[in-house]
């Protein structure tokens, strides 16, 4: 328990150094510095278990809230953006491969899932289930997640001028106490029934899906309350930045070394298609670039509410990614052993 206060603690300073110095997204930023922070300097800290999946439920329903009847009379505009994901994926995999391979020296098994651009949790459990680095994978993915969602408000802001500050849903005092229940249910029933019948991603999936009906058919007409959402990026935060507690100097060197330099490379092509998707008049650029930015699910979702961009264009489009990363990954990785080539 005093570990998990004093992970509290160095979260909450983090939000309040943030918030003083007037930085954008200081619930969501704010502890994941200050956890990163922390444990780079050998702090003791942990997770708090079930808090952060129970805390991805609000934005899972938050996003469901956001498909309404006048959005799927324009699912057709998504087309062509969802058309690009598996190539955006391929050409991840093609570069990220032979880099984590060639380069940086990995094993074929831990190369291959490092350059998948899946979930940080899916990634891992495919990679150790085939006899990658597990530790390596961890390390990878949690600084591809970190980076993509550090840069995107500064690039957000400063390129496209977009506003961070506006709240991310009605007070709680302003939300009808049947509206809340519905939410909750959403929340509760959509995340255990995803989770018994092996949906991934259940948390914000299986809300998700059951907020989406319940605003298809009338029950549900807002997002979950603002303060519900900036506790839910408390914790969001809490947990990118404590997956670095423990971390040694041969991993910075080798792993997160390796991994921000993938971060490089991710955001040259995220630019590329984003821009592209731009371009040809498919999405507005800040919603392009959101839903290219290979971030976590949760955390661009974050960013997409406090944007005020189309929640949906960028959900379905990650969705679409972590659908083929998740099906293709492992029928890739079975292929390649198979054939005994060291690709």
């Amino acid at each position: 328990m005093r570990t998990i206060f004093l992970t509290f603690a160095i979260a909450a300073a983090g939000v309040a150094c943030f918030w003083l110095l007037a930085l954008p997204l200081p619930f969501l930023l704010g502890p994941m510095f200050a956890c990163l922070l922390a444990a780079l300097l050998g702090a003791p800290m942990r997770g708090v278990g079930l808090a952060s999946p129970a805390m991805r439920t609000v934005l899972g329903v938050a996003a469901g809230a956001s498909i309404t009847p006048a959005l799927l009379d324009r699912l057709d505009e998504f087309a062509i953006s969802v058309a690009m994901v598996p190539l955006f994926v391929l050409t991840i995999g093609a570069i990220g491969y032979p880099y984590f391979r060639r380069v940086c020296g990995f094993d074929r098994t831990t190369a291959y899932y490092a350059a998948a651009p899946g979930g940080l949790q899916d990634m891992i459990y495919f990679g150790q289930e085939a006899g990658g680095d597990a530790r390596a994978l961890s390390l990878i993915h949690a600084t591809r997640v970190l980076v993509i969602v550090s840069i995107m408000p500064f690039l957000m802001s400063s390129i496209w001028g977009a506003s961070l500050d506006r709240p991310p849903g009605a007070p709680i005092a302003e939300t009808a106490p049947k509206e809340l229940l519905i939410m909750l249910g959403c929340a509760l029933i959509g995340w255990l029934g995803g989770k018994r019948i092996g949906l991934f991603g259940a948390a914000i999936l299986g809300p998700m899906a059951l907020a989406a009906a319940a605003s298809l058919t009338d029950l549900l007409h807002g997002r979950p309350p603002a303060e519900i959402i900036l506790l839910a990026q408390f914790f969001i935060g809490l947990t990118v930045g404590v997956n670095y507690v423990g971390v040694t100097a041969e991993e910075l060197k080798r792993i997160v070394l390796a991994a921000l330099g993938f971060c490089g490379l991710l955001a040259m092509l995220s630019v590329c298609f984003g821009q592209f998707a731009a371009l040809i008049g498919a999405a507005p650029a800040i919603e392009a670039m959101l839903a290219f930015a290979p971030g976590g699910q949760a955390e661009m979702v974050v960013l997409a509410i406090v944007a005020g961009a189309d929640i949906a264009y960028v959900v379905t489009l990650h969705l679409t990614r972590l659908i083929v990363v998740i099906l293709g990954a492992p029928i890739l990785a079975r292929l390649s052993r198979a054939s005994g080539a060291d690709q």
